[in-house]
């Protein structure tokens, strides 16, 4: 189908001859309340009210784009209510006193036997108001597919960030040094190496488990983040301090899964950890945000992509929510919100 500026020509056609199909009826209305003779001009009466009615539906138009862009429905039902009549007042105002203009100041055609302006503009209401309402109902049902679609295309998308986040985190880099530690510790300590491979296999269990849960409470992932940081203690023994601070009732509320773990690893990952300057981290579980914060100590990784922090910031973009990162070159700070499950 030939497309002229976005618009088929199947559409304008559907367009056009709805528009006069709905002129001629209220040409009907008006005959009736007037008690005129309708075949008296009738393709003058049906060209003066054709032009009626596209005129109302181009100003309707240009109204509800500017409503949808600046207060849709979801912004606030009752402002946009009240935006509409207001719209539709003020549409109906104007066009009348348009055509008035037109019909006496400048067609010169007498105002005997010509309707009260009250009149007109009740007329005008009873055919301006319909047509909002068209327009409004193909609006609403556009943004239900819309959402639709785009709930569909979030739904691919978290499927994706899982699965990435599977390979992220299942990485041989971390594999390797958590069996380089394990092997000094079946030597060394026995009863830690049982313990660090019942923390690894808890912290891969845990990863495993995410196909089925695209959101986790605090609390369970606390639970999880517990083997995780058993493991980075027993492999950088007393080169990092751990700080957690939490505030009441915030361990309910949900987050990404694995959302503190990457963080960790992001800052264990990309700065240097000895005992003569260790790894400062802070977690802060508050009431709007998760805050991780870490001094800054470059390590000479050449690997400096931030995949884990690129992956949690799309992902909590997908629930409308903005992971904020502040960097002061002395201090790293990631402020993590919380979604709707």
């Amino acid at each position: 189908m030939r497309r002229i500026k976005g618009y088929s020509v199947k559409h304008s056609l559907i367009f056009f001859f709805s528009s006069l199909l709905y002129a001629l009826c209220q040409m009907l209305l008006s005959n009736i309340v007037m008690e005129d003779d309708l075949w008296s001009k009738f393709h003058i009466q049906l060209t003066a009210h054709y032009i009626v009615v596209f005129t109302m539906c181009v100003a309707d138009y240009k109204l509800l784009t500017f409503l949808n862009k600046h207060i849709p429905y979801s912004k606030n039902i009752l402002y946009r209510i009240i935006a509409d009549l207001t719209g539709l007042f003020v549409i109906c105002l104007t066009l009348l006193w348009v055509f008035d203009f037109v019909i006496y100041d400048v067609l010169l055609i007498s105002r005997v036997g010509m309707p009260s302006f009250a009149t007109k503009f009740a007329l005008g209401i009873l055919t301006n108001a319909p047509i909002v309402l068209v327009f409004e109902l193909i609006y609403y049902f556009q943004s239900e597919q819309k959402a639709i679609a785009d709930s569909e295309k979030a739904k691919r998308e978290v499927l994706l960030f899982q699965h990435e986040t599977l390979k992220a985190q299942l990485n041989p880099h971390f594999l390797f040094n958590s069996l380089n530690v394990l092997s000094s510790l079946i030597y060394l300590n026995p009863q830690n190496a049982n313990k660090f491979t019942k923390a690894l296999s808890k912290t891969y269990r845990y990863v495993l488990s995410l196909n089925q849960q695209p959101a986790t409470t605090v609390a369970e992932e606390l639970d999880a983040l517990d083997s995780y940081i058993f493991l980075m203690e027993m492999r950088f023994e007393n080169s990092f301090t751990l700080t957690i601070k939490k505030v009441a009732e915030s361990e309910k509320k949900n987050i990404i899964p694995l959302t503190m773990q990457l963080l960790l690893e992001n800052a264990f990952k990309h700065n240097i950890a000895t005992e003569e300057s260790p790894l400062d981290i802070q977690i802060t579980i508050g009431d709007q945000y998760i805050t991780v914060e870490n001094n800054i100590q470059p390590s000479s990784n050449t690997d400096k992509s931030g995949i884990g922090l690129k992956y949690l910031t799309k992902q909590y973009m997908l629930y409308g929510k903005e992971v904020l990162v502040e960097n002061t070159g002395h201090q790293f700070t990631v402020k993590v919100p919380y979604i709707q499950s």
